[in-house]
């Protein structure tokens, strides 16, 4: 696989995306929370979707979801990806409540609505990108 193809291909590390990045990083899913009302949001946004507050602090996440939705890409979209093809495209929803589209590594054919997931991590180049996988 062509990681530093599919590195390009990651957002750039921003000051309002660091402490996202740092802390997967550091082995760790962080997502904001709204120090106002405690709302969970994914991606980061200056304000909370709920309140507006613009209070709010990073905190790593349980890394716990449930499958809502998955594709399995065969079509080539993107040279980077051309070796991993076919290949999962997941809509989890995380236990603390937001969504986020990711990969689920492992068996496909396990893939079902609501199977519990747990976080894991690769190695894109020099970062780390979540990733998830069905729990037994």
């Amino acid at each position: 696989m062509d990681l530093d193809a599919f590195a390009r291909l990651l957002p750039p590390v921003t000051e309002g995306n660091r402490a996202y990045w740092e802390g997967l990083d550091a082995g760790e899913l962080r997502l904001q929370f709204c120090n106002h009302d405690g709302t969970a949001r994914f991606p980061e946004s200056p304000v909370c979707p709920q309140c507006l507050s613009p209070d709010f602090s990073w905190r790593p996440a349980k890394g716990e979801a449930t499958l809502w939705s998955w594709v399995i890409m065969h079509q080539k979209y993107l040279d980077a990806f051309d070796e991993l093809r076919p290949y999962p495209v997941a809509f989890v929803k995380l236990a603390e409540g937001p969504f986020m589209v990711s990969t689920v590594i492992g068996d496909v054919d396990k893939l079902t609505v609501d199977a519990p997931l747990e976080l894991v991590f690769t190695e894109v180049g020099a970062r780390s990108v979540p990733a998830f996988q069905v729990t037994s």
